[in-house]
């Protein structure tokens, strides 16, 4: 059975397009959950739909179409919380009401809800085609060398801003690329888990990753473990069962992080005992 499931074109395509995203979302989601603005996924990926929506009225392409857009949309992010002085989920709220709304409104124009529509909303990944996957195989290598150069830095400003500002850490600057590596990461993402899904793919892993690690690299390392194990059984659960798979991919996570949940309190009580056996 899994010979004839990894055996078709399309399969390979999803499955390699869903790994690269999967790592993608969950080196993100680390430092956007420790920056407490994990919700910006579910921001930009509402943005997202005004770029899709956009692509089907003048009839283009929708992820080229979303780019612009979103990235526009999560430097208003920034500039609302830097120069307005808005908090971070009050800024991400409302970018994430105006992209939806604008979406809905465009939507209507372009003739309403189709086919189209709902792949983009709800997942489509055994359709990505070559050009996404190559754009997610850049995009990750163009944040592997971002961690590269940046790492200690990333880590410092993730935990105290304040403490990477006195030594000279332009926090500003790393948030401003972290948020626009994420605007790319949704845009890529929602054919493989659908627009209103990609914040799970954000937030799940790493949660589930903080559980069951004990430093910063393995939080990494289980993160990007538990996405792609999530990708890999969502595909191959939703070709078996014949259902969306992006809802499976989602469910999937959240069975993850319920484990991950479970094994770290038996840890604790294991931890406790030790000590009034001590």
């Amino acid at each position: 059975m899994i010979s004839e499931f990894l055996s078709y074109g399309f399969v390979q395509r999803g499955l390699l397009a869903g790994s690269l995203v999967a790592v993608i979302c969950a080196i993100l989601g680390v430092f956007l959950v420790l920056k407490r603005l994990s919700l910006i996924g579910d921001g930009l990926s509402h943005v997202c739909l005004s770029g899709v929506a956009l692509g089907l009225l003048t009839q283009t392409s929708p992820l080229y179409m979303s780019v612009p857009v979103v990235l526009v949309a999560s430097l208003g992010i920034l500039k609302m919380m830097d120069k307005v002085k808005i908090y971070g989920d009050a800024a991400i709220g409302i970018v994430s009401a105006a992209g939806l709304a604008a979406g809905i409104l465009i939507t209507a124009l372009a003739g309403g809800f189709n086919a189209d529509l709902f792949g983009f909303l709800f997942g489509s990944i055994l359709t990505v085609g070559r050009s996404e996957v190559l754009g997610c195989a850049v995009l990750l290598a163009a944040l592997g060398l971002f961690l590269l150069f940046y790492y200690r830095d990333l880590i410092a400003a993730s935990f105290d801003e304040a403490f990477a500002r006195t030594r000279g850490i332009a926090v500003k600057r790393l948030n401003a690329v972290l948020i626009v590596f994420t605007s790319l990461a949704v845009v890529l993402a929602f054919k493989v888990v659908g627009i209103f899904l990609i914040s799970a793919l954000i937030i799940v892993p790493p949660v589930a990753a903080l559980l069951l690690a004990r430093t910063f690299k393995q939080v990494l390392c289980w993160a990007c473990g538990l996405a792609l194990l999530s990708v890999w059984s969502g595909v191959y659960l939703s070709f078996v069962f014949n259902i969306p798979s992006g809802a499976t991919i989602i469910l999937v996570n959240l069975l993850l992080l319920a484990v991950a949940f479970g094994v770290s309190r038996l840890g604790r009580r294991y931890k406790k005992g030790e000590k009034h056996v001590d």
